[in-house]
């Protein structure tokens, strides 16, 4: 379990969330949903270290992130990303293997041969040539997931990796988080189409400028917490929706 307690980040001195208390389980696939500035992408980089907290904890299986890190992949928001470097397809799912690697040493065959496989499992072994400016968005996405299987870690942590892909990259990128879930591991998805929330996610966070609620899908997203997290109008199209569907 990666559990945070009581903790609080500010930007100059503006608190963007106090004493946030969460948990994310083994072997399950969970949500963090809620408004633009809601803090979401800042609770991740507070549990990742990336950005400063004023108080709190971050622990997994009992250990410091810190203690962890090399069991941690991250995947942040495609706007944050330099997509003028030069660096291929290939090289950047290579990069997942160097957390394994001692001190000086390259990678060998063995993470060559992994990097391929990973882009084989993606569907795409014919672009590992690609300069990564050069891909749709959601070839894009699926560089990055093919980064994180190379990787092999517990905690993989997603920043909307859905935004702007094809329906044909999405649907692919839900069946690796699948077999993530079914082999154990921690996966942590910041997500911003609230009309799959019930069909992606075992867990639920609801954050605005704090944790509105989290647990089962099932019992987290209604219209209560939808009202609290984004507004009345919001919540009513998307329930009444649901309802008519039914």
């Amino acid at each position: 379990m990666l559990t945070v307690k009581n903790l609080t980040v500010a930007y100059d001195d503006t608190p963007v969330f106090t004493d946030v208390a969460v948990h994310f389980d083994a072997g399950k696939i969970t949500g963090i949903i809620g408004p633009n500035g809601a803090g979401k992408s800042t609770l991740i980089k507070a549990i990742l270290g990336l950005v400063k907290a004023q108080q709190g904890s971050v622990l997994y299986q009992g250990k410091s992130m810190r203690a962890v890190q090399k069991q941690v992949a991250y995947d942040e928001q495609r706007k944050d990303l330099d997509l003028n470097f030069p660096i291929s397809v290939f090289d950047v799912v290579l990069t997942g293997t160097y957390g394994k690697l001692g001190l000086f040493r390259d990678p060998g065959k063995q993470a060559i041969a992994a990097s391929r496989a990973a882009l084989e499992q993606v569907a795409l072994a014919d672009f590992e040539r690609r300069q990564i400016g050069q891909l749709s968005g959601g070839q894009l996405q699926r560089v990055f997931v093919a980064r994180a299987i190379v990787q092999e870690a517990e905690i993989i942590i997603l920043d909307e990796p859905f935004v702007g892909i094809d329906l044909q990259s999405e649907t692919a990128i839900m069946a690796i988080m699948k077999q993530w879930r079914d082999a154990g591991k921690t996966i942590i998805v910041i997500h911003h189409d609230l009309n799959k929330v019930s069909q992606y996610f075992d867990d639920l966070v609801v954050m605005n400028h704090g944790i509105v609620d989290y647990g089962p899908t099932d019992q987290v997203y209604n219209a209560q917490n939808i009202e609290r997290a984004f507004s009345a109008d919001l919540s009513a199209v998307l329930f009444e929706k649901q309802e008519v569907d039914q």
